[in-house]
């Protein structure tokens, strides 16, 4: 009897051996890796499309080539913009399947609705930021120039600029589902993250200042949204973290 409640014990959710946890991350990733590579090829197909589409926000301004290659890695780097987006859902399942054993058995068949919820905050989070922080943000930096100076902006320094600045609120914008994930397996509760909302404030501001541009408009574009967010998250942890129950 003893022997069966041993074998009982290791196989429950969690008692997974450290080393297999570190080949299934590796699996995963290697699997989101594959499925952005794949989304980043079928979008290159269409990367004359989506160029347009991301340039403009600019309003018109013209980008410019320094280099040889320059246009050819700008290609590259829309179509990868692109891949990431298209391959969200895949690289959301992969995470949530991969933190699944923390979850509760009856849980883990929500893995598809909380992969739909999280590809929604991700486009809506890089949405916000392609159609609201993009325009404001380059008209404000743009707009240094001034009479004195007349900007050359490469094409190349734009992509890595808008792409990282959309990647970078997209991902922000998944703090609810991150914060449902630690409240479900019992490491915050509601009461935790109340009580620690001054120092949130304090730390989303100055992830807002590391992940913008130097100018406070843009940054707190970010924080805002950012810290509304948490207020969300406060209140699905509170219906659903373990420890509120």
């Amino acid at each position: 009897m003893a022997n069966e409640e041993e074998k009982l014990e290791l196989t429950e959710p969690g008692s997974i051996p450290f080393l297999d946890h570190l080949e299934e991350l590796r699996r995963r990733l290697l699997k989101a890796i594959v499925a952005v590579v794949v989304m980043s090829l079928v979008a290159f197909y269409f990367s004359d499309y989506l160029l347009k589409f991301i340039i403009a926000p600019l309003g018109g301004i013209k980008l410019h080539v320094t280099q040889v290659t320059g246009s050819f890695y700008a290609y590259l780097k829309v179509s990868l913009i692109g891949g990431i987006v298209a391959a969200a859902p895949i690289v959301f399942y992969q995470l949530w399947a991969f933190v699944a054993p923390g979850l509760y058995h009856k849980e883990k068949a929500t893995i598809l609705p909380l992969v739909f919820i999280s590809s929604i905050l991700f486009v809506v989070g890089a949405g916000f930021c392609y159609l609201v922080v993009l325009p404001f943000s380059l008209k404000f930096l743009i707009g240094f120039a001034g009479d004195l100076l007349s900007p050359i902006i490469t094409v190349g320094s734009y992509l890595t600029f808008s792409g990282m600045m959309m990647l970078a609120f997209g991902l922000a914008f998944e703090l609810p589902m991150v914060a449902y994930f630690l409240g479900r397996v019992g490491i915050v509760s509601s009461r935790f993250l109340a009580k620690g909302r001054p120092y949130a404030i304090i730390l989303i501001l100055i992830l807002a200042a590391i992940l913008t541009p130097p100018d406070i408009a843009t940054q707190l574009m970010l924080a805002g949204p950012v810290y509304l967010l948490y207020e969300v998250s406060i209140i699905l942890v509170r219906l659903t973290g373990k420890r509120e129950k």
